[in-house]
């Protein structure tokens, strides 16, 4: 594990407490640091506040989705939007899969492993 490694801050961005256990358990023992925001509301008013290396975001949570909050990006915090993964169960619906393709972002879909996970943040992080 390199170094660097350990000085950087994950935003979980997920609504299910299980998803963000398991990102949050898998990301640490690799020696990031992560935060948790339940919806994109509360992730907008955290990158305020935090600088983060990543962003992996659930495409659906309630009060502000993940595509509202990547919009926000796009506004207030644009060098965070290439720091963005977004995670889905519904690749295949038109509007998600519109949205993906036209800011090409890059997206893991769920389930995802662990090892996924990791694989996709090491990437996204190099």
């Amino acid at each position: 594990m390199e170094s660097n490694v350990r000085e950087r801050r994950i935003l979980v961005v997920d609504d299910e407490p299980i998803i963000s256990h398991i990102c949050t358990k898998t990301l640490t023992a690799e020696g990031y640091k992560v935060d948790v925001a339940v919806n994109g509301l509360v992730a907008k008013n955290m990158v305020s506040e935090k600088e983060y290396d990543l962003c992996l975001v659930d495409v659906r949570t309630p009060e502000m989705n993940g595509m509202e909050f990547y919009h926000c990006l796009e506004q207030e915090h644009p060098e965070l939007c290439s720091k963005v993964i977004f995670a889905t169960g519904d690749v295949l619906s038109g509007n998600v899969s519109t949205f993906l393709k036209n800011t090409g972002v890059r997206y893991m879909a769920k389930p995802f492993t662990p090892s996924e996970l990791k694989t996709t943040v090491r990437e996204a992080l190099e």
